[in-house]
């Protein structure tokens, strides 16, 4: 047992005051006349990497600005994307109002990362999202290899109804939701729970794979899982242990899809929570777990 009187004598341990971190928004108008803000939170000073961050169905990208901090100040630089019809899109799902897959994947995703890259062109870029934004962003990593460094998805996977418990009432949900959504209009997510307020063409898409289990979109001319089988990025999957809404196999199957890749799967737990849900949305009231090893990931990879 050591002497209490050489903790006394022991230097202080060396200051552990987070690094400064700078925000700003950088605003993005598309050829179609809509409109959108990119959250950006980067490290004060010379930084190298960003994450481009696509958030999960119906979820503004202000929500995950502690994520982006967590990260910034571990030194990876974080752009929020805001999908069409969420947050500061001045675009709202209506009968008037429509879009699907190709306008995220062609449109809003290409001018969002191109106004990226023109304010900070020394940057290396990374893609990733939750949920739905880890799909999307495997897709457009699919579409557009060169454009990246590596994929990253949290609490990700695909929406087959065959990789889930319950899966017949699964895909049930997948063949009213269009429907419901072609009556109304639109898919009123906020009214019934789930999503926020979305397009039907995007609700057909979506529901789509979740009955087939193959990615396709209206209007999009690739072979979409073609494009996903010759992706050759590193990806990160991060499972959360208590997800009910991404199960091991949903996870399994969109990763399926990426044989060339080179993944490293993680399952985050309630203890790397802190004793805090480890579960599909839980995750980002208390984001510095997985923040932590999402550097530490591009940190290894992203120097080599």
């Amino acid at each position: 047992m050591s002497d209490p009187s050489d903790e006394k004598a022991s230097p202080p341990p060396a200051s552990t005051a987070p690094a400064p971190i700078e925000q700003s928004v950088l605003p993005v108008s598309v050829g179609d006349g809509s409109r959108f803000e990119l959250l950006c939170v980067h490290p004060a000073g010379e930084w190298r990497q960003l994450l481009c961050w696509l958030p999960a169905l119906g979820v503004p990208a202000r929500h995950y600005l502690p994520l982006a901090e967590a990260l910034a100040v571990r030194g990876v630089a974080v752009a929020l994307h805001e999908w069409r019809g969420i947050g500061s899109s001045n675009r709202r799902a209506g009968r008037d109002c429509n879009w699907a897959y190709r306008e995220l994947l062609q449109d809003d995703l290409p001018a969002a990362l191109t106004t990226v890259r023109q304010r900070w062109p020394q940057a290396l870029h990374w893609i990733g999202g939750h949920s739905l934004g880890g799909q999307l962003g495997s897709l457009y990593a699919s579409l557009h290899p060169q454009e990246h460094a590596g994929l990253v998805l949290v609490a990700s996977g695909a929406p087959y109804w065959r990789r889930f418990r319950h899966g017949r009432l699964i895909k049930a949900a997948y063949a009213v939701a269009p429907l419901l959504a072609g009556v109304m209009g639109y898919m009123p997510g906020r009214r019934i729970g789930f999503g926020g307020n979305e397009a039907r063409g995007l609700i057909a898409d979506w529901a789509r794979t979740g009955r087939t289990g193959r990615y396709a979109a209206v209007g999009v001319q690739q072979d979409l899982e073609q494009q996903l089988a010759s992706l050759e990025l590193p990806v990160l999957a991060l499972r959360l242990r208590d997800d009910w809404m991404v199960p091991p196999a949903s996870l399994d199957w969109l990763l399926g899809k990426m044989p060339q890749t080179t993944q490293t799967l993680d399952v985050v737990t309630p203890q790397d929570m802190h004793g805090r849900p480890a579960n599909h949305f839980g995750w980002m009231k208390t984001p510095a777990p997985i923040a932590t090893r999402i550097a530490a990931w591009i940190a290894a990879r992203g120097d080599a």
